[in-house]
């Protein structure tokens, strides 16, 4: 059988943390697409676990076009504050939205294999979440320390895999697929879309520490994952492109992601020509 469909390469697409820009993985998988790709399998961590799962749901449309709807009261309208000690924000209003627009499912029974990654404080190892209820797995991997409360899910205390794996490429190894395309949303600094709002010498507010502080980690050990596996494509978005809690920015980063997505799909092309 020679069907188009057939010939389409199969992709193993790993999708990195980095808060809102990665809201620049709903553009790159749009890309690939348009580039007659099949995107057979994702790992991810944090955000890249949610743009991921929902992908895998086949909901990813309805997705974008709710994240292109939201303004800055309304991402701020979903954070529910939390009045323990475990974090600033409990993370179930979030979760609840977004079940209430994808629907309850389980990660065996999508359509694409799928793996989220999260950190069991306790072990202080990574966890490969490739079963049970889709939800529950996201809500773990996304779990930012001090921003949202641990998440407690089949006996241990998981938080955001970024802090151990913020570019899962280790769980795409595992897969027969024709290439394996990393998108690392922690990449090296550009100029910002809009004028930073401080200066580099101004002291940051505490939003700016945990974000910084987070950059900082986890493009360190982005790089080295990336050293240590070397994905056939890298995709890179810079760590600058916005604020990681500037979800309502979506628009621009789903373009941004586009279009980093079309300039490393494009010089492939013209590598084998």
């Amino acid at each position: 059988m020679t069907t188009a469909v057939a010939q389409r390469p199969k992709v193993a697409l790993v999708l990195g943390s980095g808060g809102a820009r990665g809201l620049a993985h709903v553009g790159v998988i749009e890309e690939l697409q348009r580039h007659g790709m099949q995107i057979a399998y994702i790992s991810g961590c944090s955000i890249g676990a949610l743009v991921g799962g929902i992908f895998a749901a086949g909901k990813l449309d309805v997705y974008a076009k709710w994240a292109r709807s939201l303004e800055r009261k309304d991402v701020f309208g979903l954070l529910d504050l939390s009045f323990g000690l475990q974090g600033l924000f409990k993370g179930d209003r979030i979760i609840e939205t977004l079940r209430e627009m994808i629907g309850d499912r389980d990660i065996d029974d999508l359509d694409i294999g799928f793996t989220a990654v999260a950190t069991d404080l306790h072990e202080q190892r990574e966890v490969w979440l490739n079963s049970g209820p889709l939800f529950d797995a996201i809500r773990a991997s996304m779990a930012i320390p001090t921003v949202f409360t641990p998440w407690t899910y089949q006996g241990r205390v998981l938080v955001d895999g970024g802090l151990l794996n913020p570019l899962p490429i280790a769980p795409a190894l595992n897969h027969q697929t024709d290439l394996i395309v990393a998108v690392n949303v922690s990449a090296r600094r550009e100029h910002p879309i809009v004028p930073a709002r401080t200066s580099d010498t101004e002291t940051p507010g505490i939003f700016d520490v945990v974000q910084m502080s987070l950059d900082t980690m986890q493009g360190a050990i982005g790089r080295l994952k990336l050293a240590a596996y070397s994905p056939d494509l890298v995709i890179d978005i810079p760590r600058d492109a916005c604020a990681f809690y500037e979800f309502y920015r979506a628009g621009e980063m789903i373009q941004l992601g586009r279009q980093r997505a079309k300039m490393v799909l494009n010089s492939r092309s013209s590598l084998e020509t």
